[in-house]
């Protein structure tokens, strides 16, 4: 036992001598509520690295990708040590400037595969290389308001498939006299409604391998035509960010559909509203089918710039794949983890007092495993803009079918991208 002991000790001292031995400064660039969760783990992260100095800077989400842009053209010039990168727009770094970041294999990133939910590595990498970790994700989910269903005898438990929610938006309507939408959709702003139900029926602008576009493929069809059976019972409102969160404040609507990074947003616009909210599975195109999606969700990665890699790497991996890094931004700022053994963190279990004291994390972190990937490859941003414009001509008659409507789409997206459309 005393042996045991004395070499447990060794180790012990091996790891802490390794960890004082990292020094210097490291600069992370973050944005927003996310700079503020990466601070949140300095102290913790400081603890095992005293000697490394961490200085987070919030750039806002615009400028960080616009510098990053501009630092890659540069040949890396005054970008930072850990950067931050949204999932979707990843892939125009990898594709634009292969040699700008970090393969982080080489650090010993693929230990870390194993870690965290498939669908959010499908960005992240390129053949055998891997450019960035996963950090948080958007598992969606539906927040609805408890005392608005009650009152409208709505029981969320029963609510299985779309058919299902859109009965329950005539009930609510009926019991509202028509002043209550069951959500909304922001209609030619954005196609977010779109991909998730188009992610829940595992399709995408692309195909997984990012060689073909596949928006007007039957998983793509059905998500459409979910979205047009919705807004033909006049069970949605229509609007964009700032309208949705207006109806929430002014009990407009009865719930929301968005990645569960929203939750944030609810409870902080609308804070009289404790206890009267909850989260139920986003709904089923047919019974028994996926009730999980994913929307929005960023990475970390490491600049091959970067002076001091090894403790860029140690602080990414804190961050990120320690329960202790992962936990500490849930619990502070509402960032869904990524790291799959976080789920196991008593706090997951805990009730949370402004949601009614529903355990909404265990609910919503359960779904990682079922959310199907998808690729929004380098040319993300040109489809999304093509499909909110398509969705918004199609809901106002411009086209007769939903397949000649995501024809007409994919049609667009191939003349933007160059890639050809699926078969």
């Amino acid at each position: 036992m005393k042996a045991r002991l004395l070499a447990v000790a060794a180790l012990l001292g091996l790891a802490w001598a390794q960890n004082t031995a990292l020094k210097g400064e490291i600069t992370v660039w973050s944005w927003d509520i996310a700079a503020k969760a990466l601070e949140a783990v300095v102290p913790s992260f400081n603890k095992l690295y005293p000697n490394v100095k961490v200085k987070v800077v919030d750039l806002g989400n615009q400028q960080v990708f616009d510098r990053g842009l501009a630092g890659c053209a540069a040949g890396g010039a005054d970008l930072p040590d850990v950067y931050s990168v949204e999932n979707n727009e990843a892939e125009v770094f990898w594709n634009r400037f292969p040699n700008c970041f970090t393969d982080l294999t080489v650090l010993g990133a693929n230990q870390l595969r194993k870690d965290f939910p498939e669908f959010k590595w499908t960005e992240l990498t390129m053949g055998n290389k891997v450019f960035a970790i996963p950090w948080d994700s958007g598992p969606v989910v539906i927040f609805y308001r408890r005392d608005l269903y009650q009152k409208a005898g709505i029981d969320p438990n029963k609510i299985a498939t779309w058919d299902d929610f859109i009965a329950a938006g005539k009930k609510m309507l009926q019991a509202t006299g028509g002043k209550v939408k069951m959500g909304t959709i922001a209609n030619g702003q954005d196609d977010e409604w779109f991909r998730m139900l188009a992610n829940q029926n595992a399709c995408f602008y692309f195909n997984n391998q990012g060689t073909a576009v596949t928006v007007n493929q039957p998983g793509c069809v059905r998500a459409l035509d979910t979205i047009k059976k919705l807004a033909d019972a006049g069970v949605v409102a229509f609007g964009g960010w700032n309208e949705q969160i207006q109806y929430i404040k002014a009990s407009a609507v009865a719930s929301a559909m968005f990645g569960a990074w929203y939750e944030g947003t609810i409870r902080t616009n609308a804070p009289d509203q404790a206890g009267k909210w909850g989260v139920f599975l986003m709904p089923a195109s047919q019974k028994g089918g996926v009730r999980a999606a994913n929307l929005g969700g960023s990475a970390l990665a490491i600049p091959a710039s970067s002076k001091n890699k090894e403790a860029a790497w140690a602080f990414v991996k804190h961050a990120l794949a320690t329960t202790e890094g992962q936990i500490t931004m849930l619990k502070e700022y509402g960032l869904v983890p990524s790291y799959l053994p976080a789920l196991n963190d008593p706090y997951v279990k805990k009730p949370q007092p402004y949601w009614g004291n529903q355990p909404i994390w265990e609910l919503i972190l359960g779904t990682l495993g079922k959310i199907p990937p998808a690729r929004g490859t380098q040319y993300f941003q040109e489809a999304r803009q093509i499909m909110t414009a398509v969705q918004a001509d199609f809901l106002a008659g411009k086209y007769k079918t939903v397949q000649e409507a995501l024809d007409a789409a994919a049609k667009q997206i191939s003349q933007a991208t160059g890639l050809p459309i699926g078969k």
